[in-house]
């Protein structure tokens, strides 16, 4: 009996590997293994992750049971799983199904295996947590600190060189590309880094640095450096980053990274 009755994206997701295995019987095995011959998400990707992070240190058998009890410790986590990938399905074009992000897309991977860390740090295991932070870095190449918050709903295009800190809180339905930073501006201690509310979209390379806000269903523009806050439903482009117009949509989701030009400053 599965783990998760009545979970429509589960079985489309199962549905969507066997038909792979069907076409690409090279991979039959592997898709068996990952994903197959699971009776639920969370069992499947805590098996998933554990492959890729296991270490000599800390092996695929221990890490799956620590990453099955993370995704299992509360509904809210069930809840942003199913979110995340269905957010990454919406937004990024190249995902086609749900069971191409789910296999090989590293921003969400590393996403579902942060928020196993930060289930370990609020329950006072933070060396544990730290050590899963290093793997995922070393793996993934993205830098989320277990501390950090970050709600539903979230797509991490790329992901490569993301960087995320220990104060940071990012909303419901924020997308950011690759090499965006969640940054601090210098050796602060306590509450130093950045709130995305929900609904923003931060282009590739952003940054965003120091204790501000940046306001619901804003956009930031590729390579922009934000050192104020940035109000909500407004587009801020440059360095340092200035207001140079208003989005037509919701950033996060339409994913249009271009910048308007109707905007009387």
């Amino acid at each position: 009996m599965s783990d998760t009755p009545a979970d429509p994206l589960w079985t489309a997701l199962r549905n969507e590997v066997a038909a792979i295995a069907r076409r690409e019987p090279l991979l039959a095995s592997y898709l068996h293994a990952t994903v197959l011959k699971h009776r639920s998400l969370e069992s499947a990707l805590s098996f998933l992750l554990s492959g890729k992070l296991e270490s000599p240190y800390l092996t695929a058998l221990s890490l799956h049971d620590i990453l099955r009890q993370g995704f299992r410790a509360a509904p809210d986590v069930k809840e942003a799983i199913r979110a995340d990938l269905t957010a990454v399905v919406d937004r990024d074009p190249a995902a086609g199904s749900s069971a191409v992000p789910f296999l090989y897309f590293k921003g969400f991977h590393a996403l579902q295996a942060w928020r196993v860390a930060h289930w370990l740090w609020s329950r006072g295991q933070r060396h544990l947590a730290l050590y899963l932070q290093a793997r995922i870095s070393e793996v993934f190449g993205l830098d989320i600190h277990p501390a950090a918050q970050i709600g539903k709903g979230i797509l991490i295009d790329h992901g490569t060189s993301v960087v995320i800190g220990e104060t940071a809180m990012v909303g419901d339905n924020v997308s950011m590309l690759h090499e965006v930073t969640l940054g601090g501006t210098g050796k602060q201690v306590g509450d130093r880094h950045p709130k995305i509310e929900s609904g923003v979209l931060l282009g590739a390379g952003a940054k965003i640095l120091g204790n501000i806000r940046v306001g619901a269903g804003s956009k930031v523009a590729a390579g922009s450096v934000v050192l104020s806050d940035v109000e909500s439903h407004t587009t801020v482009a440059g360095i340092p980053a200035k207001v140079v117009g208003v989005p037509t949509s919701e950033p996060s989701r339409s994913m249009d990274q271009t910048i308007e030009v109707d905007y009387v400053i």
